[in-house]
């Protein structure tokens, strides 16, 4: 027996619930910190590193708070000139280009090599 829950759980997000979730920091401020469901550290390392080369953040730090649990929770304070959501959606849009661009030049190798 074991309390390890069933890899289906870990990626299956649960009806009426929220992949994302916003908290935002009443001590920080331009600060947030995001919930995100149903993922981990390969997604919250790279998200982070992507939001810290952003020159509009003065902080981006991730935690996964148990891990039997999938998901993860990263705060991320701005300068002032972006809010925290907003910078959020941008890089997670910038980083969908990215894997698109990676994905197409796979394909195109992979093609040529055959």
């Amino acid at each position: 027996m074991s309390n390890k829950p069933s890899t289906w759980e870990l990626y299956t997000l649960a009806e009426g619930s929220q992949k994302i979730s916003v908290k935002p920091d009443t001590k920080i401020p331009n600060a947030a910190t995001f919930i995100i469901e149903k993922e981990d550290h390969t997604l919250a390392c790279i998200l982070r590193n992507s939001i810290l080369k952003n020159p509009k953040v003065i902080f981006c730090g991730y935690k996964v708070p148990h891990p039997l649990e999938s998901k993860f929770l990263i705060k991320i304070q701005t300068n002032g000139e972006i809010s925290p959501e907003t910078l959020l959606l941008y890089e997670i849009k910038k980083l969908v280009e990215v894997i698109k661009s990676l994905s197409n030049s796979f394909s195109v190798e992979l093609e040529s090599n055959r």
